[in-house]
């Protein structure tokens, strides 16, 4: 063999290693799974995780792609581990990446706001809707006189019928 023919296979070993020893470098900054099993998150972990957008990604942080994203769920994940709260982990992530980062808002302060007007809306709206389809159910003054006397006169009564059998003539069909 020649070392013109050596070269581009000593490069292919060479990136084997490489690759090799980045995903080892990876694999011990995450959470190593059981034999077989699926390791089951903190619920502390899954809600703060769930209410975080993702630093590294125009996503949430639960859905983020990156690595530096897995890392952060990794990161939040074993402080959970460790014991820490859903909002404690929520203030951690946000005290390293800003405010920005929060998908809900605060139950606290002017955020408070955001938690209020959308159920204070809802409930104005059943009501308008209540009270606009009140005033279209309520009867005209028309028809009031014919209801406080409780039905149609005879007259009216056989006028009606008139007009019926008048109807139903014209509807039979003719056959020659």
């Amino acid at each position: 063999m020649t070392l013109r023919h050596s070269i581009p296979s000593l490069f292919a070993v060479l990136v084997l290693f490489a690759v090799a020893g980045a995903l080892e470098a990876q694999a011990r900054y995450e959470i190593p799974k059981g034999d077989g099993e699926q390791v089951v998150r903190p619920k502390a972990a899954d809600e703060a995780i769930g209410q975080l957008k993702s630093p590294y990604c125009p996503t949430m942080l639960e859905v983020c792609s990156s690595g530096a994203g897995a890392a952060l769920r990794d990161s939040i994940v074993e402080l959970a581990l460790e014991g820490w709260s859903s909002e404690e982990l929520v203030d951690w992530v946000v005290a390293r990446h800003g405010e920005e980062y929060r998908a809900l808002p605060k139950r606290e302060g002017k955020a408070l706001v955001a938690w209020i007007v959308p159920p204070v809306g809802v409930a104005l709206g059943v009501i308008v809707l209540m009270v606009a389809l009140k005033g279209m159910i309520r009867p005209s003054e028309d028809d009031a006189p014919a209801l406080a006397t409780g039905g149609v006169s005879d007259e009216e009564e056989e006028m009606l019928r008139d007009a019926m059998r008048a109807l139903d003539e014209e509807e039979e069909a003719t056959f020659f």
